[in-house]
């Protein structure tokens, strides 16, 4: 009887802690972050499994994606849209439009740009005592056999993020490397969209659940 009622009281305990007590989780993005607060994006999924856990209590999760941001865009609404709301952690997943967009519309960011950029963020963060998760660009095109026109570019942002990260002893959610690793065993036919994603960039149902899990497994263990 004793021990039912303590779980019941810890339980009441639970469902009544302030927000305050949650560490607040700010999503920073493009369109594929403004997309996972949607139903089935990887923000949304993330949440699930998160109460699936019983840790619904632990966790308060917000994205902040804008459709067609840059690495500078993020600079210039960091502190609007994520130091004034004081979160523990912040999630940064950028770079796909900084290297797209360079095709798409001319409007991409330079190597050396998209780096200081990039590095000047990580700082103000720092120096708000806010820990930081980096996720490098997964993919513009799913072809396996690196003839996705942009692939070299990619690689080249990715690695300056796995650099930055490694300089600033931050953790990586390497989603570049996981994203060819799966396509390498799923994608055998080489297409160039339909496995992890619905037109080479934005997430499927299997893309939006892949990147949950990476982001997952390095959240709780912050």
């Amino acid at each position: 009887m004793k021990t039912f009622l303590f779980t019941t009281l810890f339980a009441l305990i639970a469902l009544l802690m302030p927000s305050s007590l949650k560490k607040r989780v700010i999503f920073f993005g493009d369109s594929i972050t403004e997309a996972g607060v949607k139903p089935g994006g990887y923000i949304v999924r993330m949440d699930s499994m998160i109460a699936a856990q019983g840790l619904s209590s632990n966790y308060e999760l917000a994205g902040s994606g804008v459709s067609g941001n840059k690495i500078y865009d993020l600079y210039l609404r960091l502190e609007d849209d994520v130091l004034r709301k004081e979160p523990a952690i912040v999630v940064i997943y950028i770079g796909v439009n900084d290297v797209w967009h360079k095709k798409t519309g001319g409007t991409g960011t330079d190597a050396d740009k998209f780096e200081k950029f990039y590095t000047t963020i990580i700082k103000k963060l720092a120096e708000k005592h806010i820990k930081t998760i980096l996720c490098t660009p997964a993919v513009i095109g799913e072809r396996t056999d690196f003839s996705n026109e942009q692939d070299g570019d990619l690689n080249n942002y990715s690695n300056i993020i796995r650099d930055i990260a490694a300089k600033n002893n931050l953790p990586l959610v390497d989603l570049r490397k996981v994203f060819l690793d799966y396509n390498l065993k799923n994608n055998p036919g080489n297409k160039e969209a339909g496995i992890l994603t619905t037109d080479r960039v934005h997430l499927n149902a299997k893309g939006n659940q892949l990147v949950a899990d990476e982001i997952w497994k390095v959240l709780q263990s912050l």
